[in-house]
């Protein structure tokens, strides 16, 4: 045989030799990924055969499935639309289910290893179960009262979040994200109208897919004072502390000038802790701030679950499905050399600067103040049930995050937070019968651009916590702050109508 013979020859070897190994990597690595592909044609018929499990909050349906007369079977439906989208997500014919249904993909798709038994009867009858249902941590009243609160919010916000937990376990009672949209159109059997109807909400400038109540984060503005509070109360300050205040404070080493919202807010030298908290006080908590140092602060917001970047909220035993929230931050506080950056550590005392925090994060705050300062991993799912609705395949086992401080520090910053209730800026919080505390926030903004508003805290019945919650408009303007306290009262009602006044 001569050379190029030998060559076409070798080639020809060496090209079937790639065939046979990319049939064996195609059939025995990844042979199941492409038979189980959500874009093969046989595999969404047939998951369409089996009725897709439902999604409950409480007793009512918000995720269920209905028989159809076309090639798929079932058709999944959200008949509260907007309300209750962010929490659910949606589950498309074609693409990427999010939410809820990303997370318990498995068990309401029915081929989750907890419903193998009803796999194996099916083989015997020839028939398709149902897959799981999903029960939901929200309060019901809550969640929609949040919605219904938040779109109609009387300064005229666009964008806004509300997250409400329950201090003694962690479960989510509302998240609500706005601008909201709703899912159905995304999940129409028609996948061309379903992808235009995608397109057009992701193309949108106020973005209303992304999850503002755990990935988007802004500036906490007065809210923070709870923190800087947290800090001087661990460091043997208590509530009746005398603090320099004043009506102006010039930055260290700058001639930026930190006033009050108002003249009359603090204007003399000396004010307690608690009555600088309750009056929102900038000029006390700026120079406490640097008066405490950029450790302390560290330290302090780190306890209370700052710079965490690993907090996800869904199914406690199975997490890492869930997205990660977004990390809070506080931004750099000292300088290059490694000392204290004691402009920087003013200005964002008062919650301004760099410092950045999710309206979770902001929940999860008031939370473990209310619960003797543990807190809680927040969880959304609360069972699992199989298809029957009798079968608990799983509940929910509630887990503490962190300690965030004492419980001598958690009383005292309750009992502060409760003054700004009653007798200070989140007077619009109030609630009958019941001990509320918390504390407002007005972020500044851009030069042109109304501020954001802030709301976070909790209510309290016979010394046990009920609710926490954190509510946030962007460009809320004036009066923001109290609009999002508002809120926050009536979601908290909310949560006290579905516990039956408990």
């Amino acid at each position: 045989m001569n050379a190029p013979l030998r060559r076409v020859g070798v080639v020809v070897m060496v090209l079937f030799g790639l065939l046979f190994a990319n049939l064996n990597w195609v059939q025995a690595y990844k042979g199941n990924d492409y038979r189980t592909s959500q874009y093969n044609g046989r595999v969404q018929i047939d998951e369409y055969d089996r009725q897709r499990g439902f999604i409950m909050a409480g007793a009512k349906e918000v995720a269920l499935s209905k028989e159809t007369e076309d090639n798929l079977k079932y058709l999944r439906t959200y008949p509260n639309g907007a309300a209750y989208a962010h929490v659910l997500g949606f589950k498309p014919v074609n693409g990427l289910a999010t939410g809820v249904e990303q997370m318990e993909n498995d068990f309401l798709a029915g081929t989750s290893d907890k419903l193998f038994a009803d796999r194996v009867r099916d083989m015997i009858t020839g028939e398709h179960t149902a897959g799981g249902n999903v029960v939901l941590t929200l309060s019901r009243t809550a969640q929609e009262t949040a919605y219904k609160e938040l779109v109609n919010n009387r300064n005229g916000a666009k964008v806004g979040a509300v997250v409400a937990l329950d201090p003694t376990s962690g479960a989510v009672l509302a998240m609500v994200s706005m601008p909201s949209f709703d899912p159905n159109p995304l999940v129409q059997h028609n996948t061309g109208k379903a992808a235009t109807a995608y397109d057009a909400l992701n193309s949108r400038a106020d973005k209303p897919l992304l999850n503002r109540a755990t990935q988007e984060r802004w500036p906490p503005a007065s809210t923070f004072k709870v923190l800087v509070s947290a800090a001087a109360l661990g460091n043997g300050a208590n509530p009746e502390t005398v603090v320099d205040a004043g009506p102006t404070y010039q930055a260290p080493g700058t001639s930026h000038i930190i006033k009050n919202s108002h003249a009359d807010v603090c204007p003399d030298d000396k004010i307690t802790l608690k009555q600088a908290l309750t009056v929102s006080c900038n000029t006390a908590f700026a120079r406490l701030g640097v008066e405490l140092g950029a450790q302390q602060l560290t330290d302090t917001v780190k306890a209370f679950g700052f710079y965490d970047d690993e907090l996800r909220v869904g199914n406690l035993s199975t997490l890492d499905k869930a997205p990660r929230v977004a990390e809070s931050v506080t931004g750099p506080l000292t300088t290059s050399s490694g000392g204290d950056d004691k402009p920087t550590i003013a200005i964002s005392s008062i919650g301004q600067a760099e410092v950045k925090m999710t309206p979770m994060q902001g929940a999860l705050i008031a939370s473990s103040i209310a619960n003797d300062c543990s807190q809680m991993r927040p969880y959304l799912v609360d069972q699992l049930v199989g298809p029957d609705l009798t079968s608990k395949l799983y509940v929910a086992s509630p887990k503490e995050l962190r300690r965030t401080c004492s419980p001598t520090v958690a009383g005292q910053l309750r009992e502060m937070m409760t003054s700004v209730v009653e007798n200070g800026t989140g007077r619009k919080a109030q609630i009958d019968d019941y001990v509320v505390g918390g504390k407002t926030g007005t972020a500044e903004n851009d030069e042109d651009a109304k501020s954001h508003g802030w709301f976070i805290g909790f209510a309290m019945k016979d010394g046990r916590p009920v609710a926490a919650v954190a509510v946030f408009l962007e460009n809320a303007g004036k009066g923001g702050s109290g609009e999002a306290a508002r809120i926050a009262g009536q979601v908290m009602r909310g949560v006290i109508a579905d516990k039956g006044g408990k």
